[in-house]
């Protein structure tokens, strides 16, 4: 398993802060839009890049001073509105443009914003090349270069995006198949999914409960969607659905509840695919790719289906390249990313939403049946502020900490402390059999880097 490398200005789902904050200003996004127009501009063509978002207020800002960039080097802009970001992933390839950008922070709250990079194939960029544009947003080589006259670049509105992507998920269900006679719970997150999910949905048949679909630039992601399932919980219980589906602010991800309202993860979403694909004979090389973060829970149900399990650090651009350098077409994350590679080529959670109707449909069992092929472990995660980021093990009273609790442990659980690639925040993940035991052994790890570094 390879290390990410280490990157000043991209973390591991592109730059990302507080928005009008460095590094999430405006001139920070102009200097962006110029470093990737020079870098996916090929020849003397006319050259394109879209720009699609979520629907936080700094969007339009943000879009504004990347258009600026982009057409000072003599590219144009395909503006394709609020969509979900593996929607813009879809539609960059559609329109066979030169890359694709999307504004969003995800899962963050509303004051934070990320712009991250498709290349023209509709994957997440290497980080050798999200280096290179560093280099370029930190130096001088681009101050000299500007088109002018008839060079400069235009931006274009594209009115058909969300039909387009619309055409596209619905190509990941059987044709044929239609979710007639399923209730569904859908929350919006208030974010970009808020027309495509419910149309979606509809379109193949489902009756469905829309929840949190009216977004107004500040209530993304607030006490809704994938952080926060219990809203779908009791939704699903309160109308008598069979699933709820709840996305994060740009729809890559998707948490279900099943029909008696408890919750079902990314960890079992893959147990589930991965187990139907293996019985099918299309999981590709009979291996499923997962990060560190997944549960204990999903390796051993793995291994009795006699499918191999390949672990990534964590982030949905290390799953997918490691599903392409292996040629595998399912991995994922226990937060719901889920990456169906027959189907797109980043983490979908609208596509993930199908493919779990689908197999609800084609079999003809209920989410808690489907979900129940794997055993979850207890596992317990808290999340720390932190001021900075120094190696774990070089902060003594965690380290100690650390080898005092696997030693307690004995071999029967794991403890995972790491960084956030997105957040100032460090995340302790202890699994075991006992909850109270590691709840405590979480309890006193996080202590000790809140002593330590704690913001």
């Amino acid at each position: 398993m390879n290390a990410p490398l280490a990157r000043r200005l991209f973390g591991t789902d592109g730059v990302r802060g507080k928005a009008n904050i460095d590094p999430m200003t405006p001139e920070t996004a102009v200097r962006l839009g110029r470093a990737a127009a020079h870098i996916f501009r090929n020849g003397h063509a006319r050259h394109r890049i879209v720009i699609g978002k979520d629907t936080r207020l700094s969007g339009y800002m943000l879009e504004s001073a990347l258009t600026a960039g982009i057409c000072s080097m003599g590219v144009d802009v395909l503006l394709v509105g609020p969509l979900p970001t593996p929607g813009i992933a879809a539609v960059t390839r559609s329109l066979r443009a030169d890359a694709g950008i999307v504004i969003s922070a995800s899962h963050n709250p509303f004051e934070d914003n990320g712009i991250k990079f498709f290349s023209r194939d509709g994957f997440k960029l290497p980080d050798e090349m999200e280096r290179r544009i560093e280099e370029l947003v930190e130096g001088s080589e681009l101050d000299h270069l500007r088109s002018t006259g008839k060079e400069v670049g235009k931006a274009y509105r594209v009115d058909d995006a969300i039909g387009r992507y619309i055409e596209f998920v619905k190509n990941a269900v059987p044709r044929g198949m239609t979710f007639d006679g399923l209730k569904v719970v859908v929350d919006c997150a208030n974010g970009a999914a808020y027309k495509v999910s419910p149309t979606v949905l509809r379109e193949l048949g489902a009756e469905v409960v829309t929840m949190n679909d009216r977004p107004d630039g500040v209530n993304i992601n607030a006490d809704c969607g994938s952080l926060h399932p219990e809203g779908i919980r009791e939704a699903v219980r309160a109308h008598g659905a069979d699933i709820g589906i709840a996305h994060d602010g740009d729809a890559d991800r998707a948490i279900f509840a099943d029909e008696t309202g408890r919750a079902v993860d990314g960890d079992q979403v893959m147990a589930m695919c991965a187990l139907d694909l293996h019985a099918e004979g299309k999981l590709r090389r009979n291996t499923l790719v997962a990060t560190v973060m997944s549960n204990l829970g999903l390796d051993l149900a793995m291994r009795r289906a006699g499918i191999r399990i390949e672990k990534t650090p964590v982030g949905d651009r290390y799953v997918v390249e490691a599903m392409r350098r292996g040629d595998f077409n399912l991995g994922g994350e226990q937060s719901g990313h889920i990456v169906f590679l027959d189907d797109n080529t980043t983490g979908d959670g609208i596509i993930t939403a199908l493919h779990v109707l689908t197999l609800m449909k084609k079999t003809g069992k209920p989410l808690s049946a489907l979900a129940g092929l794997m055993t979850v472990l207890p596992q317990v995660m808290i999340n720390i502020p932190v001021r900075d980021k120094p190696e774990i093990d070089s902060i003594p009273s965690v380290a100690h900490a650390i080898r005092e609790a696997e030693s307690r442990l004995e071999g029967s659980g794991r403890i995972l402390v790491r960084y956030s690639g997105t957040e100032p925040v460090a995340r302790v993940m202890v699994e075991g059999e006992s909850e109270d035991a590691i709840r405590n052994v979480a309890r006193d790890i996080g202590d000790r880097l809140k002593a330590a570094i704690g913001a």
